[in-house]
């Protein structure tokens, strides 16, 4: 059960005291009192644009892990999940978990952000991130309602007494990898790096397996995205990429880089039957390889 309250009831509370977020503290395991990693949940509102361009709050839930055994304050490190090929599995999500992803982070000392987007799961509201047909894709519109989800994430958690004004990293698995590129792009305070895993937009594996809809048109957002970006980035991609392909990616990552994005692409070769699962599957694939952009500094992490 994700929380004692029915969510009406939190987004009157919020709406009754004039707050912007209701904080749970959510039970992680058995002994909630003596466990190393605490969970809580948090709604949160950005101003976003609906289908008529009209700008309108819109709540969206995310989960906010820590681990008592590390030193705070802790840097932040936000996880941004992907968007499914079909809509059934976007309306039914529940809320964004990462559990190996959220373990490896709090075991290095960051607190870690899970926002499920608004149109997600939990976060019902309209598709915000649908960008029309194959071949004419508007993706701007998507990723910057999905950026500003994200810098609000970025904001509140930074007036937390138990984190760091520095050292956000944006971690980002296929459309969330382009969220964090974009989020990136408009420089919140205190983002150091971005850790892109099969990122991209416009797959779909059954129906074009490794054929992406509009590859120039996200090109040119990439470039975008990489245009005087002083935040450094690691791509990491599997050859086997059902949604996107292995030659796709490397013309995205080659755009951002010839527009002046600081960018590293690492490819990872074939891993099981559907490259794109490399974020949940191979966990130690993409994590052995993003650790030089995840490492703290000394005074930071563990006891």
């Amino acid at each position: 059960m994700m929380h004692k309250f029915g969510r009406t009831y939190l987004w009157r509370l919020c709406l009754r005291h004039g707050l912007r977020t209701v904080l749970l503290a959510l039970v992680v395991g058995a002994g909630a009192a003596h466990a190393a990693v605490r969970e809580q949940g948090m709604w949160l509102v950005a101003s976003l644009p609906d289908d008529r361009g009209r700008i309108l709050s819109r709540s969206f839930f995310v989960s906010v892990h820590v681990d008592d055994r590390t030193r705070g304050p802790r840097p932040l490190a936000v996880l941004l999940h992907g968007r499914p090929a079909d809509e059934k599995s976007r309306v039914t999500l529940g809320r964004a978990r990462f559990t190996a992803a959220v373990n490896y982070l709090t075991r290095m000392g960051y607190v870690v952000a899970v926002p499920t987007r608004v149109g997600y799961g939990v976060s019902t509201g309209p598709d915000l991130e649908a960008s029309g047909s194959c071949t004419q894709r508007n993706f701007a519109p998507g990723f910057d309602a999905a950026a500003k989800q994200t810098e609000v994430v970025i904001q509140t958690l930074r007036r937390r007494p138990d984190v760091s004004a520095t050292g956000t990293v944006l971690i980002g698995h296929s459309y969330g990898g382009v969220v964090a590129l974009a989020t990136a792009a408009r420089l919140p305070q205190g983002v150091r790096a971005v850790v892109n895993v099969s990122g991209g937009a416009g797959g779909d594996p059954q129906r074009r397996p490794q054929q992406p809809c509009s590859v120039q048109e996200l090109a040119q957002q990439m470039r975008q995205f990489g245009r005087n970006n002083p935040v450094p980035s690691v791509w990491i991609y599997a050859e086997n990429d059902q949604f996107f392909g292995a030659t796709t990616p490397r013309m995205w990552f080659d755009a951002y880089r010839q527009a002046g994005g600081k960018a590293q692409f690492i490819n990872v070769g074939r891993r099981g039957t559907d490259g794109h699962t490399l974020f949940t599957h191979f966990t130690g694939v993409w994590q052995k390889e993003a650790a030089p952009w995840l490492r703290l500094a000394p005074s930071t992490g563990r006891r």
